[in-house]
């Protein structure tokens, strides 16, 4: 793999190579708002309306409509970020909305999120606002009840099966551990929200009809957005490093893919593929992350996945300190390996200690 870094002069310069697209432009921010808003209102309307000829196709529509509540979030992940609009004020208040719209509290996100691009990558502060990830002596060191726990935590079916209904209905429902009088407010004001809109949908449309839209619609953006959360850091030679070794720029642009996607779908994720360029520079607006790629000689030689290339992902599991690697369990071996008989007890340890760690991943 050729060094990224090879240029100092490059990589010591990228505050200034970034700063011409730190800028966010009203009218585009204006525009992104309109052609993603009302699309989703219009489709989540006309798939309620559609179940009244068909109920295939009413879910059909509301498969396009998730399209664009992912890219409703994307506009929000921006505001989280202070990049969407000029105003800070303009980036919480919208923020807050869009918030609401797609079931995320906007301050407890903005905090996860903020910590997750200060450690990304750093092997001694994982736990927040990321994917579990062990090393494989981690992984060996485990008992095997709990070397279980991580395989079913690590395992597609339920990572993308399971993981959007918990994204959406358990852990951003309640308040983190040490959050702030704001950030609980805001948490309250959302579920109560929340509640309000999905109650008086149901009296007035019918809980089937809105049960037949809405779900949809949270559960397939809720596998994407895990999916691209995904695959945007576990990639086989990404970048993890201890505290003392760990780089900002490094993490960045060797720990975060640029998933080259298809145009529609770059369009529908808000260009969240060039993640690197996200990763570098948080206050580059989605509508600003392609030029700046094209433009900045920076990530000429970042890492790349394709959509094919990008399901090779499914296989990693854990991160091999040795080999700087992704690697899947069929490629370690652990000594004096005892096998667990799933008795009864055995499960409910199993289901509790997942759900412990899915309540509280650090």
């Amino acid at each position: 793999m050729r060094n990224i870094h090879s240029n100092e002069e490059l990589r010591h310069s990228w505050r200034e190579q970034l700063a011409p697209f730190q800028k966010s432009d009203t009218k585009k921010s204006i525009w992104q708002i309109i052609n993603t808003v009302v699309p989703f209102l219009a489709l989540w309307t006309f798939a309620y309306l559609s179940l009244s000829i068909s109920i295939w196709l009413g879910i059909a529509i509301a498969v396009v409509a998730s399209g664009f509540f992912i890219r409703l979030f994307i506009i929000f992940h921006d505001c989280g970020h202070h990049s969407f609009f000029k105003s800070p004020r303009a980036n919480e208040i919208f923020g807050i909305i869009t918030g609401i719209l797609t079931f995320f509290p906007y301050h407890q996100w903005k905090y996860e999120h903020a910590v997750h691009h200060a450690t990304s990558g750093n092997l001694e502060r994982r736990g927040t606002g990321d994917m579990w990830t062990l090393t494989v002596n981690e992984y060996k060191q485990l008992s095997p009840v709990k070397r279980m726990v991580y395989r079913v935590y690590r395992n597609p079916f339920i990572m993308f099966g399971i993981g959007p209904i918990h994204l959406f209905f358990n852990q951003y429902r309640f308040n983190r551990k040490g959050a702030g009088r704001k950030e609980r407010i805001n948490i309250y004001v959302t579920n109560f929200t929340l509640i309000v809109i999905l109650t008086g949908l149901s009296f007035i449309l019918g809980w089937k009809g809105v049960l037949l839209v809405e779900g949809p619609i949270l559960y397939l953006a809720g596998v994407v957005g895990i999916w691209l959360f995904y695959v945007q850091h576990q990639f086989e030679r990404t970048y993890f490093e201890k505290s003392d070794k760990w780089d900002f720029v490094s993490a960045a642009l060797q720990g975060s893919s640029f998933y080259q996607l298809p145009k529609i779908l770059q369009w529908l994720t808000g260009n969240i593929g060039y993640h690197h360029v996200h990763h570098l520079g948080p206050r580059v607006p989605n509508y600003h992350l392609q030029q700046a790629h094209e433009s900045t000689d920076l990530f000429r030689d970042v890492p790349s996945v394709t959509l094919s290339s990008s399901l090779r992902a499914l296989r990693y599991r854990l991160w091999d300190e040795d080999s700087h690697r992704f690697v899947g369990f069929n490629e370690i071996v652990i000594e004096n390996r005892t096998e667990t008989t799933i008795r009864p007890l055995n499960l409910v340890l199993l289901i509790w200690m997942l759900f412990k760690k899915l309540k509280s991943p650090s």
